[in-house]
C-alpha cells in the first residue's frame, strides 16, 4: 500500500492508502472538497472509508464522497453511526480492504467510542495518539486514555503512526516544559521547529521513536516520575497521565 496524506481545515490530515492499480480507502474525511481533488488528481478509485470518531473534522466530508461514489462502504465505530457509517465496528474486528488485513483496536478517551486502526505497518491514531502527545479528554477518562495509549505503545517498533493533526510542535514545546534536560526530546524539538519553520509536514512518525519523546508514553520512566512535584505523591502510572493530561490542558 502507499501511505498518503491531504491537508485539510487548518492543521488536519486525512491519509489515503492507495493500491498501485488506484482503489484505496480514505480515513477520517472531514471534508470532501480537498479528497476529490487529490482523487481526481491521482485518478484513485475509493472503496471505502475508515472513521474513528464522531467530531465534525474527521466525518464532514463522508456524505458528500458518497455521493460521488454510492459503492463506499464506510467503516467506523458506533458512535458514528447517524455520519454516514455503512458497517458498525468494533474491538478486535478484523477488516479486509484492499487485500489487507485491519485490526479494530478500541481506544476511548478523547471519545467514548474512539478506534484506531492497525495494518502493518500503519496504525491509523486518529485523535488517540498524536507526535508527542495526546487527544484531550472530551467525553473518555484519564484511565481510559491511558489504557489506550498503552494498546498503541505496544505495537511493533516500525510502527508508523499516521496522526490527524499537525500539533507536533505545540506538544513537544509541553514536553520541554516537563522534560527541559532530556536530550531526545531537546533533539526532537528542534528538529520540529526547524521541519514547521520550513512549513514542512512532521507526520507520520515512527513508533519507536514516538515512545522516547512522547511524555504521554513515558509516565512509567523514572526521569519523568522524579520530575512530578512531591507533593502530588502519584503513584500509579494512571494518576501520573492524568496530571500530565491536566497540565498539557493548561499549558
Amino acid at each position: 500500500m502507499n501511505l498518503n496524506s491531504i491537508p485539510a481545515f487548518q492543521d488536519n490530515y486525512i491519509w489515503v492508502l492507495s493500491q498501485d492499480d488506484g482503489r484505496c480507502l480514505i480515513v477520517d474525511p472531514g471534508e470532501a472538497a480537498p479528497v476529490l481533488r487529490a482523487v481526481a488528481d491521482n485518478q484513485w478509485q475509493p472503496v471505502a472509508i475508515l472513521l474513528t470518531h464522531h467530531h465534525h473534522d474527521h466525518v464532514g466530508g463522508v456524505k458528500e464522497l458518497k455521493e460521488h461514489f454510492p459503492e463506499l462502504v464506510v467503516y467506523g465505530p458506533e458512535e458514528t453511526q447517524d455520519k454516514g457509517t455503512t458497517q458498525v465496528i468494533k474491538e478486535g474486528d478484523k477488516l479486509h480492504v484492499l487485500g489487507c488485513e485491519f485490526s479494530v483496536i478500541f481506544t476511548p478517551g478523547h471519545t467514548s467510542g474512539h478506534v484506531c486502526y492497525f495494518s502493518a505497518p500503519y496504525l491509523l491514531s486518529g485523535d488517540t495518539l498524536f507526535s508527542g502527545g495526546c487527544g484531550r479528554l472530551f467525553e473518555g477518562t484519564p484511565a481510559q486514555m491511558y489504557q489506550s495509549l498503552q494498546k498503541l505503545s505496544a505495537l511493533p517498533d516500525q510502527t508508523i503512526v499516521c496522526c490527524a493533526h499537525e500539533y507536533t510542535l505545540a506538544n513537544m514545546k509541553f514536553a520541554l516544559s516537563v522534560l527541559p534536560d532530556d536530550p531526545a526530546v531537546n533533539d526532537y524539538f528542534m528538529e520540529v521547529k526547524e521541519l514547521r519553520a520550513k512549513n514542512q509536514k512532521t507526520l507520520p512518525v515512527i513508533l519507536k521513536n514516538e515512545r522516547k519523546i512522547n511524555v504521554f508514553l513515558r509516565t512509567d520512566d523514572a526521569d519523568f516520575i522524579s520530575k512530578i512535584p512531591r507533593e502530588t505523591n502519584l503513584q500509579q502510572p494512571e494518576q501520573r497521565f492524568a496530571w500530565l493530561r491536566s497540565k498539557k490542558d493548561d499549558f
